[in-house]
């Protein structure tokens, strides 16, 4: 995951300065043609680009709005692809227009045209790693995340569909991003288990056996010998 941190300091969100305590994670996508993060993050950085428009979300009202999220993941200048934390973690965002912006993380995936599998693959691997980085910091499991569509349906966040209306256009829906998330998850907690100790019996190898009696060591050792085997072929360890 690229991470990158520029926070909207200057949105109306953020200077409401509540807080809370995360129980889930919500997906968005933009709904407009639009991967380029400098979009929405802003001012220029000097990776992200700038905006000719200066009508980035860094912004006491973005378009008018009370929107804010936690972090986009789109297009930087040069086209490679990264993530932007844009407010604290655990600021209550508006992202949702319901009762999840006191319980959810809320990111956008700034959408294309929908055509571009590559740029599509791209930002869902950026997503999933996003989401396993936020379910490690908050003891958060695939479970607890949902799209903003899935939200609506729990009556808890406005009737929109993404991302619906892009997932499954490259073969993807919510159930597969959890269950990706759920892979990775398992994947990095298994890389740290501790390797089994090794034993601390103290082993006397010859060429054709390893004995834990010296003794039995020694009598297969001159059988070696006497069948004309050399030092070389033989060791203690």
């Amino acid at each position: 995951m690229n991470l990158r941190k520029l926070i909207f300091t200057n949105n109306a969100c953020y200077k409401a300065g509540r807080k809370i305590k995360p129980k889930g994670i919500m997906v968005h996508s933009t709904g407009a043609n639009n991967p380029n993060l400098r979009r929405y993050v802003g001012p220029d950085d000097g990776l992200l680009g700038k905006n000719q428009y200066n009508n980035h979300w860094n912004q006491d009202r973005p378009d008018g709005r009370q929107v804010c999220v936690h972090a986009f993941i789109g297009k930087l200048k040069d086209g490679s692809v990264a993530t932007y934390q844009t407010l604290p973690w655990d600021h209550r965002g508006w992202h949702a227009g319901g009762d999840a912006n006191n319980t959810h993380i809320g990111f956008e995936i700034c959408e294309d045209n929908h055509t571009d599998a590559n740029y599509f693959n791209k930002v869902y691997k950026e997503a999933v790693e996003l989401c396993v980085h936020l379910c490690k910091l908050y003891n958060l499991t695939e479970k607890d995340i949902i799209g903003h569509y899935e939200g609506h349906q729990k009556g808890i966040a406005s009737n929109h569909s993404d991302p619906r209306n892009w997932f499954p256009k490259h073969g993807k829906s919510m159930d597969t991003f959890r269950a990706d998330v759920k892979a990775t998850l398992c994947c990095k907690n298994d890389s740290k288990k501790t390797p089994a100790s090794p034993s601390s019996t103290k082993l006397y190898r010859v060429q054709v056996g390893a004995y834990a009696v010296k003794s039995n060591a020694d009598k297969q050792l001159a059988k070696a010998k006497k069948a004309g085997f050399t030092d070389a072929f033989i060791k203690y360890d």
